[in-house]
């Protein structure tokens, strides 16, 4: 099957050959008796009526013809549906870390949101760490099944533990670290599930490169500029923090990523 401007154009073509044969033969005819017409009168145009003739002819044979509309400068194939390049994720969901269970963290600044058994041991923390005493933490440390992580168990001790990764021998470094990450809010991971935790400082529940002007100052009052930057370019935050489950448990403290 032909396209459809071919047989647009065809009969036009046809009548444009016929129009251009008779016109040929019109003037054959006119050169041989060129005397004859020179003679006759022209019309109030100024042409003689052979010519006119001949116009008119070549017009009849043209009409009722049409050419056929200009078709695009550049043919471009139409893209169906299942061609269609796929949508750019959304920027901002991709900014924000997923827990396990693919829900990004909540992030709670306003410390009396918390869960009562959660907002006190908290309070128990701060208590213990403002009194420069390491030993203070002991108590608040859980035992048996729910035992407390404290940077992944390195010795027998748990505040032994945490005065080998303070800068000074007796744990106060650590102390004011601790002070430190819960003077900031809190970021809620694994809502519902076992595996449930009120994390300090809230940064862990937030991509870096997301974070506003106030909250990179809030951030650096726990880690030095240096530090900043080499979390930035690894993309989340890796020093202390801190856990307490739903039923007011100190989960864990821990550092890195």
């Amino acid at each position: 099957m032909r396209p459809a401007e071919e047989t647009t154009i065809s009969p036009i073509l046809t009548r444009l050959c016929a129009a251009t044969v008779l016109a040929a033969a019109l003037s054959l005819t006119a050169g041989g008796s060129a005397s004859a017409l020179s003679a006759l009168a022209p019309d109030q145009d100024g042409r003689a009526p052979a010519q006119q003739s001949q116009e008119k002819q070549i017009l009849q044979a043209l009409d009722g013809t049409t050419l056929p509309p200009p078709g695009p400068a550049i043919n471009r194939p139409q893209t169906s549906a299942e061609e269609a390049p796929a949508p750019a994720p959304d920027q901002k969901a991709a900014e924000t870390p997923a827990n396990d269970n693919d829900q990004p963290a909540e992030i709670i600044l306003d410390m009396s949101k918390l869960p009562q058994p959660v907002k006190h041991m908290r309070e128990q923390l701060v208590e213990a760490a403002a009194s420069g005493d390491i030993a203070r933490l002991r108590p608040l440390i859980a035992t048996g099944d729910k035992q407390t992580q404290v940077m992944n168990g390195e010795s027998d001790d748990p505040i032994e533990t945490l005065k080998s990764f303070s800068g000074d021998p007796d744990g106060q470094e650590i102390l004011a670290i601790i002070l430190d990450i819960l003077s900031t809010g809190a970021a809620r991971f694994d809502a519902g599930t076992p595996e449930e935790a009120y994390i300090w400082p809230y940064f862990t529940g937030k991509a870096l490169g997301s974070l506003t002007p106030p909250e990179r100052v809030d951030l650096l009052r726990i880690v030095t500029a240096g530090d900043l930057a080499g979390m930035e370019e690894n993309g989340n935050y890796n020093f202390f923090r801190i856990g307490i489950s739903p039923d007011g448990k100190w989960k864990f403290f821990s550092g890195g990523d």
